[in-house]
């Protein structure tokens, strides 16, 4: 995959039966693109290149059926594992809080840096008519650091109108953006779900 250009876009379509995620670079430009089946009781997300659907970019794997830890697994068409997100149990019942792995050793951790947004923002949400607003309310971050304690990306909750909309940004290039996308597009499926 060629280098990417941030900040990236993730949108979310709301009004989808399963859940769609399109992320774009900073030019437009399709990084990748995911449709999400429902009713899987152990996840498997496929992440293809473009919304026609016919290159598939990698897979995402649950380790266990539906389970508070689990751990989801990234492989390359070839069915090679190049990385992995495991959501920190008990740790992340208030703030949300990840490992990002490659295949071996933890490379970043994912921190929630307020988590009264993001519940304020799924309480707002919830009240009929009102809540089509809550998007431009209330905004969750999460701050993206490496294991040697440097900050390297931020995702945050964009204002937006019937639709979920991310914004990635890179604040030190870590060269494991791949890795990274992977987790973070898992873990906002993830905490959407958890409101």
């Amino acid at each position: 995959m060629p280098e990417l250009a941030f900040p990236l876009n993730l949108r979310f379509k709301i009004m989808a039966v399963s859940p769609i995620i399109e992320v774009t670079d900073v030019h437009g430009n399709y990084v990748c693109y995911v449709k999400q089946k429902l009713f899987k009781l152990k996840e498997r997300i496929e992440v293809f290149t473009d919304p026609t659907r016919t290159q598939l970019l990698c897979e995402i794997n649950a380790n266990r059926v539906i389970d508070f830890s689990a751990t989801y697994t990234f492989t390359d068409p070839g069915g090679n594992v190049f990385g992995a997100v495991r959501r920190k149990g008990m740790r992340s019942l208030w703030r949300a809080h990840y490992e990002i792995c490659d295949a071996d050793k933890i490379l970043y951790t994912v921190s929630e840096k307020n988590p009264w947004a993001k519940v304020f923002d799924g309480l707002f949400g919830e009240i009929p008519i009102i809540g089509m607003f809550a998007g431009y309310l209330f905004q969750p971050a999460y701050g993206i650091t490496h294991h040697s304690g440097i900050d390297c990306y931020q995702l945050k909750k964009m204002p937006a109108f019937l639709e979920g909309k991310f914004q990635i940004d890179e604040i030190e290039p870590c060269h494991d953006d791949i890795v990274v996308l992977m987790a973070l597009l898992m873990m906002t499926l993830l905490e959407r779900r958890r409101g």
